[in-house]
């Protein structure tokens, strides 16, 4: 994997560590975790306010988040591109309406590049703890290059971090090739193989269409039948790439375009009905796609449309009607050394299984590591329920800050447009702490409680309570955690400002360095 080089020309891994438990440890006023969207997003605004005092902690080799961790065969964007990129860092230059995983990889390492974040990046460094000391009042964080302490706390590691693997009796056993989607393993050939797959989400409908024209048998196991609908991806031509760059305007009319076309999407999602246009669209599409009637049959969705994640291919019910791919609605029992043994007693021998089993959304890993006021973890304090103030902020965490923090999910448009608008929030609370003097800042209890009751009231109803689907939306408490319920231009005008009374707030008890924001 090639490293993209720092200033200086050093290499990013060439990156001092910090210095060891036993001597001085480092300080900085901001540690932001992850360097996906949200943690280079973050980091931008940063620089872009005058702030230098802050480090970026990723656990991987490179920038990226789950573009540079996702590499599976087929491995794409489902949001158009205009749109899945920041408003402030605009590419002209997308070789596709909607682009592929090293395009997207590209975009953000070259824009970590373009506004120097890269010296500030700490590359191969995980965080293994973060903890609210209640003495000094600032953050102390553990992580595999040493510790540091930081006066602000930015977790932007996002939902589709950690891969989840199915817990399936016997899978530790088989003696095959294993691997997760998000995980994949390039140095294994699945050419003339028997293969399982486990699983339909997005990812499965991506890479399932590139693998089965090289195995010799595949069996995609599917608990439940998503909704596919047709993909309107194209190239772009050098004609829309040179009038974006030459009059950069168009682009933020296209963008402005996309976004409001797929806002009025939400009117379906919330108020669900059968038969609805895009439940029409997505039957058109199976029906047109797959003439065989029983193979339809087993991929017909019986829930309304949205319960689940949506999904878009030309290519994935056609690889699914080939005669080498088997689809088996049959849950799993067991998996032996060398074979998955379905629910209704039939066992198919196989070389590799790929899991498309998605990620940890609702039990987010970070809620294991980061600890607030009298050592108790955002686990302990949520009990399987994670809940936040505008998906940021929570009681009992000062100067906390989530990116992508429950119930900021979408169903219909881009998350990173959820991030900017959190990134206004965040910065809007980083102007008021440097004019009042306010080091410490945490969310009201009752005002935490007030917004999530308001906003499950807002999901009843909605396709993401009433679907008459079992996603993973939805936590162990059956409580849906993760999307936002409505549009996204009322998210961003919700967090345009920071309210000081929404939070208690005081001068921390100890001097801490900081620098002044540019307004």
């Amino acid at each position: 994997m090639s490293i993209p080089p720092a200033p200086g020309g050093a290499s990013l891994l060439d990156v001092q560590p910090f210095p060891s438990l036993g001597g001085d440890v480092e300080h900085r006023h901001i540690a932001i975790v992850g360097s996906g969207f949200a943690g280079l997003g973050a980091a931008i605004r940063l620089k872009q306010a005058g702030i230098e005092d802050f480090v970026v902690l990723e656990r991987g080799e490179d920038v990226g988040g789950t573009w540079n961790f996702n590499t599976y065969p087929g491995c794409q964007c489902d949001i158009p591109s205009h749109l899945y990129s920041f408003s402030f860092a605009p590419n002209p230059n997308w070789s596709r309406t909607y682009s592929k995983q090293p395009e997207i990889w590209e975009y953000l390492r070259r824009t970590s590049r373009e506004h120097g974040i890269d010296r500030h990046v700490r590359l191969r460094c995980t965080v293994t703890d973060a903890s609210w000391d209640e003495t000094d009042e600032l953050w102390r964080i553990q992580t595999s290059s040493g510790e540091l302490t930081a006066q602000v706390l930015v977790a932007g590691a996002g939902p589709l971090s950690e891969p989840k693997l199915p817990q399936i009796p016997g899978l530790e056993s088989f003696q095959g090739a294993l691997f997760h989607s998000a995980e994949w393993d390039h140095e294994h050939s699945l050419k003339g193989e028997h293969v399982a797959v486990v699983g339909t989400g997005a990812s499965s409908i991506q890479f399932v269409p590139h693998i089965q024209r090289e195995v010799k048998k595949l069996h995609l196991f599917q608990r439940t039948a998503p909704w596919v609908v047709r993909h309107s991806d194209r190239k772009t031509s050098r004609l829309e790439r040179w009038l974006y760059r030459t009059f950069p305007l168009l682009q933020r009319a296209v963008r402005a375009a996309v976004y409001w076309s797929r806002e009025l999407f939400v009117l379906a999602l919330m108020h669900p009905r059968e038969g609805s246009l895009p439940e029409r669209m997505g039957e058109r599409h199976l029906h047109r796609q797959v003439k065989d009637p029983l193979l339809r049959a087993k991929l017909k969705p019986n829930y309304r449309i949205g319960c689940k994640r949506i999904l878009i291919s030309n290519d994935y019910y056609p690889a699914l009607a080939q005669p080498n791919v088997e689809v088996v609605s049959a849950g799993i029992s067991e998996i032996r050394a060398n074979s998955v043994v379905s629910s209704d007693g039939v066992e198919r021998e196989v070389d590799a299984i790929v899991l498309g089993t998605g990620f940890h959304v609702t039990d987010m890993p970070v809620a294991e590591w980061i600890r607030g006021r009298e050592g108790k973890t955002l686990a302990e304090v949520w009990h399987d329920s994670a809940q936040a103030y505008l998906g940021a902020t929570v009681a009992g965490f000062p100067n906390l800050f989530m990116l992508v923090g429950p119930n900021t999910g979408l169903g219909h448009n881009s998350i990173v447009f959820m991030i900017e608008s959190q990134l206004n929030y965040l910065m809007d609370c980083l102007r008021f702490s440097e004019d009042s003097g306010m080091d410490v800042w945490e969310v009201r209890e009752h005002v935490q409680h007030a917004f999530n009751d308001r906003l499950q009231r807002n999901l009843q109803g909605s396709v993401w309570t009433s679907g008459g689907c079992q996603s993973w939306y939805l936590d162990a408490n059956g409580r849906n955690t993760t999307i936002w319920p409505g549009a996204t231009w009322r998210f961003r005008r919700r967090l345009r400002r920071f309210t000081p009374a929404d939070y208690t707030l005081h001068v921390r008890n100890a001097p801490v360095r900081k620098e002044a924001l540019t307004v």
